[in-house]
């Protein structure tokens, strides 16, 4: 619940004002002395010089006063936006159904701690399922969005059983989401009639099931794919890309493209496209893929790392200043697999030597 300032109790108040309460009686003091003092009527120049000084006293006590207040406003304010954040666009667990998470962003808002981008990673009974996406919009409309769709994920991601209702779910928040801000921005501007609500702002999205059998189906919004780093680093195709969630209708067929296998120890990587398309001074766009490549020469590189060395060469590339949010969620398989067992009678191949062996998973 957010209180407004006419219902700070008296307590409140007086906190609020105690910073200004020693400069107010100094200079309340200074100007009752300088009107009913006869010494003070007298010209000369030590009386003028005395009296600036006092009165060089009272401003400063104000002007420390009033900063030490809006200090302790800034500090207030941004321990709520950081708990926000914590609430909204939450650390995902370190492990989830044995794959190692870890995810990241870089604002490109000095001092901001949430934006348009969104991310999430959830074990469900039909496999672990992530989302990664990226809200098409500016202001609290943008962070709006962030929260109509992150919240139908997270509901949604347990109760469908195939990932095309997921996305049909999500896009039904999103549509909901506009459709009321377009009514409270009508109200807001009377006589001016409201645009379409997807006009201006929509999202695109990235899902990914993780199935116990480490096959990874996709379905694509206008979303920048991810990569694969195993022996290599390479970009996973996602298939042919769905429109952005909010401007235009789903299509009737939403099977998931099987994109590929994440085998135990490969990584994959996700982002937005900030990382894609930051620029340094001349232009040069940053080459994620090659960052990941040399990344992926360390065998199996945990992926809390790995999010810290892409942020710290995303930052090296444009000086510090990156033009767009960047989001990253990186996944691992630490899958254990039990070594190949000697091959019993359920195995055994007629004919076959020598005998076949059963390999298993545990999960």
């Amino acid at each position: 619940m957010i209180r407004s300032r006419s219902s700070l109790s008296p307590g409140s108040r007086l906190r609020r004002l105690g910073p200004l309460g020693l400069p107010a009686l100094w200079g309340a003091v200074a100007v009752t002395w300088r009107l009913t003092c006869p010494a003070a009527q007298q010209p000369g120049v030590a009386l003028r010089v005395a009296t600036g000084v006092v009165f060089l006293g009272v401003g400063t006590g104000l002007v420390l006063g009033i900063r030490h207040g809006l200090a302790r406003e800034l500090r207030r304010m941004r321990v709520i936006a950081h708990a926000t954040q914590q609430a909204l666009l939450r650390p995902p667990a370190p492990r989830i159904d044995g794959l190692t998470v870890a995810a990241g962003q870089l604002s490109a808002s000095r001092g901001a701690v949430v934006g348009g981008d969104l991310y999430e990673a959830v074990a469900t009974p039909y496999g672990v399922r992530v989302i990664i996406g990226d809200v098409r919009g500016h202001g609290l409309a943008a962070l709006g969005a962030v929260v109509a769709v992150l919240g139908s994920f997270r509901e949604a991601a347990h109760d469908e059983p195939e990932l095309g209702g997921v996305l049909r779910r999500l896009d039904r928040a999103l549509g909901r989401h506009l459709r009321e801000a377009a009514v409270d921005e009508c109200s807001d501007r009377p006589g001016r009639a409201a645009e379409h609500p997807a006009a201006e702002e929509f999202v695109t999205v990235l899902l990914l099931e993780i199935r116990s059998d480490d096959e990874v189906l996709a379905l694509n919004c206008g979303h920048p794919g991810p990569y694969r780093i195993g022996r290599r680093a390479e970009a996973v195709s996602t298939g042919d890309p769905l429109p952005p969630l909010g401007p235009f209708p789903l299509p009737a067929d939403l099977s998931p493209y099987p994109c590929a296998r994440l085998s135990p120890g490969d990584l994959l990587v996700l982002h937005t496209d900030g990382a894609q398309d930051a620029r340094d001074g001349a232009g040069r766009f940053f080459d994620l893929e090659a960052v990941l490549a040399e990344a992926g020469r360390d065998p199996s590189p945990p992926p809390a790392a790995l999010v810290r060395r892409v942020h710290g060469a995303l930052l090296r590339h444009t000086k510090g200043r990156p033009a767009d949010d960047v989001a990253l969620l990186v996944l691992r398989n630490d899958r254990p697999r039990v070594p190949a067992q000697p091959a019993d009678p359920g195995c055994a191949v007629p004919g076959l030597h020598p005998p076949l062996t059963c390999e298993r998973r545990v999960s």
